[in-house]
C-alpha cells in the first residue's frame, strides 16, 4: 500500500462518486476504480458499497478514511518539514553575545529572523569574547558577537565587520581631563592604563596598542580586569584610563566620565562563525546581520 492508495481512497469516499473523484485526480476512472480495488485487496476489507445508482461507504470504510486522512495529512507535514529544514527555516540557532556591551543590533535581528523564520528556535548565550571563540570552535554555537576579531590561532574561524563604533576615553569621574567636552588621543600618553585581560578578551592589548599608537606611543597598562565592571571600578579608583566603544556609556558606570576622542577613532565590531558550519538557518541570520547593520549605518 502506498500514499497514493490512500489519496485515491479519500477522494472517492469525499465525493462517493469514481466520475468525479477521477476528474478531482486527473486520472482515468477506470484506473482509479481498478487502484481502490486494489487497495481493498491488499487489506482484506471491503471499503466501499458499490451499486449502479451510488457509492457508499462501509462501517469499515468510514473508520478507514479518518485514519487515511490523518496519515496523508502527517505525511504532507513531513513533506514540508525536511522543506523548510533544506531551505535553513527549521531547526535552531545558537548565538551567543555579551550582555554587558550594550549593542542595540542584537534584539533587531533576533526579531527580524524570528518574523522571517518563525520555525527556527533561537537560544541565546551570554558569554565572553574568548568563550564565544572557544565554544565557536568546539561546534556549540553557530554564531558569536565577538567585537574585536578573533585571534589568529582561531584558524577554523571565520569573521566579518558589521559595524565600526566610535571609541572614547574612560577616565575617572575627578580626572583633570574629564572637564573637558573632548580629549585628544595624545594627551593621554603620560597616563597609565587598564584594561580587559586576554584570557577573556583576546586581541584587546593589541587592538588598544595599535589605537594609541596612531597618537605616537605605546600604552602602559598598570592593571587587567576581566569583567567590565571590574575594568570601570579600576578606573574609578584612579588605576588608570582606558579606551572603550561608545555603546558602553549607556549602562551606568558609577565614579567613571566617557569623553569622545579627536580626532575621531572608531573600532571594527565583528561576528564570528566557524568555517566549516553549512547551516541554512546560519546563512539565512547571517544576511539578516549583514543587511540591518548596513541599515544602521
Amino acid at each position: 500500500m502506498e500514499l497514493r492508495h490512500l489519496r485515491y481512497f479519500v477522494a472517492v469516499a469525499e465525493d462517493l462518486n469514481f466520475t468525479k473523484a477521477a476528474a478531482r485526480l486527473r486520472l482515468a476512472q477506470p484506473s482509479l476504480t481498478r487502484q481502490v480495488r486494489n487497495l481493498e485487496e491488499e487489506i482484506g476489507v471491503r471499503l466501499l458499497n458499490r451499486s449502479q445508482s451510488r457509492v457508499t461507504l462501509t462501517e469499515e470504510g468510514r473508520a478507514f478514511l479518518a485514519d487515511a486522512r490523518r496519515v496523508l495529512a502527517l505525511a504532507a507535514e513531513s513533506v514540508l518539514a525536511v522543506q523548510r529544514l533544506s531551505r535553513g527555516e527549521t531547526g535552531q540557532l545558537n548565538i551567543a553575545y555579551l550582555s554587558n556591551f550594550d549593542f542595540e543590533l542584537l534584539p533587531e535581528t533576533l526579531r527580524a529572523f524570528r518574523q522571517a523564520f518563525p520555525h527556527i528556535s533561537l537560544n541565546l548565550f551570554d558569554l565572553s569574547p574568548a568563550e564565544q571563540v572557544r565554544a565557536l570552535e568546539a561546534r556549540k554555537i553557530d554564531l558569536g558577537f565577538v567585537g574585536l576579531a578573533p585571534p589568529e590561532s582561531a584558524r577554523d574561524l571565520r569573521s566579518e565587520v558589521i559595524a565600526r563604533h566610535r571609541t572614547v576615553v574612560v577616565l575617572p569621574a575627578k580626572h583633570p581631563l574629564a572637564r573637558r567636552r573632548q580629549v585628544k588621543l595624545s594627551d593621554l600618553e603620560t597616563l597609565f592604563f587598564v584594561g580587559m585581560s586576554e584570557k577573556t578578551h583576546p586581541g584587546f592589548r593589541q587592538w588598544l596598542n595599535r589605537t594609541c599608537q596612531q597618537a605616537g606611543f605605546t600604552p602602559r597598562v598598570l592593571q587587567d580586569a576581566e569583567l567590565e565592571p571590574a575594568l570601570m571600578t579600576f578606573v574609578a579608583e584612579g588605576l588608570g584610563v582606558t579606551l572603550a566603544r561608545q555603546n558602553l556609556k549607556k549602562t551606568p558606570h558609577p565614579g567613571v566620565t566617557f569623553r569622545p576622542l579627536v580626532p575621531p577613532v572608531k573600532s571594527d565590531y565583528c561576528i564570528a562563525w566557524h568555517r566549516h558550519n553549512d547551516s541554512p538557518a546560519l546563512r539565512q541570520y547571517i544576511e539578516i546581520v549583514k543587511g540591518l547593520a548596513a541599515q544602521a549605518h
